[in-house]
């Protein structure tokens, strides 16, 4: 008998054979243990379907085939498997066999060592080779499930922001897939774009999971928008703060406690996102200036506001009007205090005075009184939204 014979005579007990290999991958390798993971009848097909490549090889001396080890590789990534994981038990397998190979080969005085030491390096060339095909198998299908992954988690993403999902069954079903809890509080976050398809927020998904915030995003052409469960009591301190350390302009809604208030929450975020003062990085939240949502929420109606309430004021030469609003607002931050006011416009609390009083005699209206103070109050968040006039 030569050295193909002793591979014939395997393969002759090629079921026995497939079975003895899977049982050695699943008592060697600790992710093979799991039956829910990997059945052991996928295992079994598996490791006999491999042998049989090698020895029908052995015996017949023909071109190698890797399509039994390209198919090892793309189950084994679709069932989760490790590709490191993949390739050690696909390494006990041809050790296995190599020893059943050569005890057979003992049996038979006419295998000479120089025979088996040929078709040693021989088997070990063709573990190489299946090998690789292994890998390349699992990595291109685990790209695959990746970008299928992906793009289901974006499809349902999308439509949680667009109201899409309505049932309370699918709700939660979407919640689970996306890693979030069934039930709030959630806040919605919109970032602003530099340049399209750019993320302005990258890696914000891992640096909140890292915080025990889970999240799911989507990016559009023009911002990175996201949903995220604010599940501790410094929830929202700790997103803020991961947030600003992004330097990128942002809108965080106000919190909600049903998946179904997404769309809303989304509203809500780019609201704030407008409300960003200038064009540099800032995180705005709906809730700390929620009149100024209002105002940018109704563009047309606070335009019309601001004429009706400080007009006169507007239709001064650009100097002067300009000092009669930055006063005007800083009475405002200053809530009232005319003293306060004077000190962050580095003037007398007199000019002050004189500023405010004029602003009453262009509009005939009394600061005094708390329906104008409201209406000029709005007035000017209407006008840091708007385009500057000439």
């Amino acid at each position: 008998m030569d050295f193909s014979g002793v591979a014939g005579a395997l393969h002759g007990r090629l079921p026995l054979l497939g079975e003895r290999i899977a049982e050695r991958i699943r008592s060697d390798v600790d992710t093979y243990q799991d039956e829910a993971l990997i059945p052991f009848d996928s295992l079994r097909r598996s490791c006999t379907d491999n042998a049989d490549l090698v020895l029908r090889y052995l015996c017949d001396a023909t071109s190698p085939d890797p399509g039994p080890a390209r198919e090892t590789g793309r189950i084994r990534a679709q069932q989760g498997v490790p590709l490191a994981d993949t390739l050690h038990a696909y390494r006990i397998g041809f050790e296995f066999l190599w020893s059943e190979i050569l005890e057979e080969a003992y049996r038979h005085p006419e295998v000479s060592d120089a025979q088996l030491v040929a078709h040693s390096a021989e088997i070990w060339s063709l573990f190489g080779l299946y090998a690789e095909a292994v890998a390349e198998a699992h990595r291109e299908t685990t790209a695959e499930l990746t970008l299928q992954r992906q793009a289901r988690r974006s499809a349902l993403v999308e439509a949680l922001f667009t109201g899409v999902i309505a049932d309370r069954t699918t709700l939660w079903e979407a919640a689970r897939e996306l890693g979030l809890p069934e039930h709030g509080p959630y806040a919605v976050v919109a970032a602003e774009s530099a340049a399209p398809g750019t993320e302005p927020l990258v890696g914000i998904e891992t640096a909140l999971r890292q915080a025990h915030l889970p999240s799911a995003w989507r990016l559009l052409p023009d911002q990175q928008i996201g949903l995220v469960a604010l599940t501790t009591r410094a929830a929202e301190s700790t997103g803020l703060r991961i947030l600003r350390r992004a330097h990128a302009r942002v809108g965080v809604s106000p919190g909600f406690h049903s998946l179904r208030e997404t769309p809303q929450g989304l509203r809500f975020a780019r609201l704030a996102l407008a409300s960003v003062p200038g064009s540099g990085p800032g995180v705005a939240r709906f809730d700390d200036k929620p009149l100024a949502m209002v105002v940018a929420a109704a563009p047309a109606e606070a335009s019309h506001l601001v004429r009706v309430a400080l007009g006169p004021v507007l239709d001064l030469p650009a100097p002067e009007r300009a000092r009669l609003l930055d006063t005007l607002e800083h009475w405002f931050a200053a809530a009232g205090s005319v003293a306060d006011a004077a000190e962050g416009l580095f003037v007398h609390p007199n000019t002050v005075r004189y500023r405010l009083r004029r602003i009453e005699e262009l509009t005939g209206r009394a600061l005094s009184d708390p329906r104008t103070a409201a209406d000029f109050g709005a007035a000017l968040l209407a006008v840091h939204s708007r385009p500057a006039g000439p």
